[in-house]
């Protein structure tokens, strides 16, 4: 198997994945369910740039994807926080 192919493999993973978390996302019964495939689904997201950067060579896309992932997971916080001070979801 080539490196290339490997790529390839990761990347249809990566799309059904995200696939699956979209699906979670818009059937979600609970607001933190879908703050969670949300937050799934950026990462996945991520690693696709991630992925595309390498197989093309550019090293610009893999920054990005970086900044990408951190500006997710900073606003995944400040969600959580919302959702934990309204109490939305517990039950």
């Amino acid at each position: 198997m080539t490196p290339e192919s490997l790529f390839m493999w990761a990347i249809i993973l990566l799309l059904i994945s995200a696939l699956l978390t979209l699906i979670r996302m818009i059937v979600g019964p609970t607001v933190p369910d879908r703050v969670v495939a949300l937050d799934a689904m950026t990462t996945t997201t991520s690693g696709l740039m991630i992925l595309y950067g390498i197989i093309t060579e550019q090293s610009v896309i893999i920054d990005v994807a970086l900044v990408y992932a951190i500006l997710s997971f900073i606003a995944t916080l400040y969600i959580a926080r919302y959702l934990e001070r309204k109490k939305v979801g517990v039950e």
